[in-house]
């Protein structure tokens, strides 16, 4: 592909909403709110969380829906055809996000909440921040990744196809790593509630957004899909903001408490972060690869699918555990983080380009 056709794929790839730019503020706001509220209204906060069918808080369920079906609209799994054109990125990708990134948390969680800053956490939710790090570390990305891409001038193919496929193997693998992280880590795993909510919030969305995608499609093509989705968009973005006051209307008094607790749970997010990014950018320049796919697989093996960690943590932990909060920080940081990730991408392109030809004649 030329860089004109990049260019012009990427002018028609979708480009950072006003909403989602300042979501860090959205989500600053939502704390204070959320705070203020579980002060104020103690008694609906407390008769929203005991509104629960099978260990599964309704209210939250229904949010948590609202988020992540439309952004499974957007995922073609048919683009799993193009998956070996780009097999050097996708093998890097794939290779960052189940082999090495749930794995770097939990240690860097252990490191860091675990021992590092034990002294200033609460006793008794070190085990539960570290849970809900590595939850929030073992989905990869599904929605942000289409915007990250574009800023990058990514393949579009390649995000389509690598997010297609990290969905695929997500329903099977997100339990299984879960599990075998928290056990590592001494947490008792509650597979019951682990699996239902696998089911709940990975299985059902996916197959009830393909079903939608594939009708829309049929009966009005890209355009009523695209117009769908841009509808839903902000109602998806509501939801989780709507979700996260609920989160710190529990949380308040202890982050009152202790206001610390969010800027230490930062710090092993932060570093993952860079760290996974890095390390897939840094591998896909060693192949050979085009600087359009290592761009996107350096964002897609960094980001994280936080409306899922956020919906898993309160499944698992409960909407005041110190897990949910964990999963919160995550999105606290996501974009100003994944924005210098982009920018990282952008300033080294002409360094990556001359190491990548390199790699690239040794094929």
């Amino acid at each position: 592909m030329t860089d004109h056709a990049l260019v012009a794929e990427a002018q028609d790839a979708p480009a950072i909403g006003f909403f989602e730019k300042y979501l860090t503020v959205w989500v600053a706001l939502c704390i204070v709110a959320g705070i203020g509220l579980g002060h104020l209204l103690p008694g609906v906060f407390g008769a929203i969380a005991s509104a629960e069918v099978a260990q599964v808080n309704l209210p939250v369920a229904v949010l948590i829906w609202l988020m992540i079906v439309p952004m499974l609209l957007r995922v073609d799994f048919a683009s799993l055809a193009q998956v070996g054109t780009f097999w050097r990125g996708i093998g890097v990708t794939l290779f960052i996000n189940w082999a090495v990134k749930p794995f770097s948390m939990a240690l860097l969680g252990w490191l860091f909440i675990g021992f590092l800053f034990r002294p200033w956490l609460p006793e008794g939710e070190i085990d539960s921040y570290i849970a809900g790090l590595i939850i929030l570390a073992a989905a990869p990305c599904t929605a942000m990744v289409f915007v990250w891409s574009s800023l990058t001038r990514g393949e579009p193919n390649f995000t389509l196809s690598q997010v297609a496929l990290n969905d695929a193997i997500m329903i099977v693998a997100f339990a299984p790593i879960v599990g075998l992280l928290l056990g590592l880590s001494a947490i008792t795993v509650p597979w019951d509630t682990l699996l239902i909510s696998v089911v709940l919030y990975i299985v059902l969305p996916v197959i009830v957004a393909q079903l939608v995608r594939r009708r829309l499609l049929a009966s009005g093509g890209q355009r009523a899909l695209d117009r769908l989705v841009g509808l839903l968009q902000p109602l998806s973005l509501v939801s989780l903001l709507a979700t996260l006051v609920l989160l710190f209307g529990f949380q308040g008094e202890r982050i009152i408490a202790q206001p610390l607790i969010i800027a230490l749970i930062a710090v092993p997010i932060l570093i993952q972060v860079y760290f996974n990014s890095g390390l897939a950018y840094l591998l896909n320049r060693i192949s050979g690869e085009q600087h359009c796919v290592a761009g996107p697989s350096a964002l897609i093996g960094a980001s994280n699918f936080f409306e899922l960690a956020v919906a898993a943590a309160i499944a698992l932990f409960g909407l005041n555990s110190g897990a949910a909060l964990a999963t919160v920080v995550g999105v606290l940081v996501e974009v100003p983080v994944m924005l210098s990730v982009v920018w990282i991408v952008n300033r080294s392109r002409g360094w990556y380009e001359r190491g990548s030809r390199v790699a690239g004649r040794a094929d």
